[in-house]
């Protein structure tokens, strides 16, 4: 399981990405950022805050090497949590590569990710629709206590990950 940090401070838009990061999952960061942008008036955002506000996106144990597109829509949801200042639903993970058009892919390893997530203690599940397919072969057993909640476009994570109630002490983007 990775956790995403993500902070803003006042600047001119730039994205900073560390953790030790490879070339895709540094696309995927991008990739996140620049559909976060493009529907900001869906996320009520005022896009004039992209120009005023520097992003730093953290992915913690930067000793060790991390590459990949799996966490895309994680890297979108940690994104729209900072921009909205609401907070994201305890005991919650999710897995999929983003595209540009806003677009939730499958991604591997689905029944390795979900043990990991059970062994964190983690209630909520973010998938795309093509790795229901996955889901349905591993043994219940593993599932109990697991929703699951699969999506086609990135925008749908907001309504099942954000919470409505604003962080403490939110940064004021205007």
């Amino acid at each position: 399981m990775l956790f995403i940090e993500v902070s803003l401070s006042k600047g001119k838009g730039m994205l900073t990405l560390t953790g030790n990061l490879g070339d895709v999952m540094k696309e995927s960061a991008t990739l996140a950022y620049e559909y976060l942008k493009a529907h900001a008036k869906a996320l009520d955002i005022n896009d004039e805050v992209f120009e005023k506000w520097n992003v730093h996106m953290h992915i913690p144990e930067g000793a060790t090497p991390k590459d990949g597109p799996s966490a895309g829509i994680t890297m979108f949801t940690a994104l729209a949590s900072a921009f909205t200042q609401r907070k994201i639903k305890n005991k919650i993970a999710m897995t999929g590569e983003i595209t540009l058009r806003g677009k939730v892919l499958p991604v591997g390893g689905i029944k390795e990710k979900i043990l990991a997530a059970k062994r964190a203690k983690v209630t909520d599940i973010v998938l795309s629709v093509e790795n229901q397919k996955d889901i349905e072969d591993i043994k219940p057993v593993y599932l109990s206590g697991l929703n699951f909640h699969y999506i086609n476009k990135m925008i749908e994570v907001i309504d099942i990950a954000l919470l409505k109630e604003k962080a403490k002490d939110p940064v004021l983007l205007n």
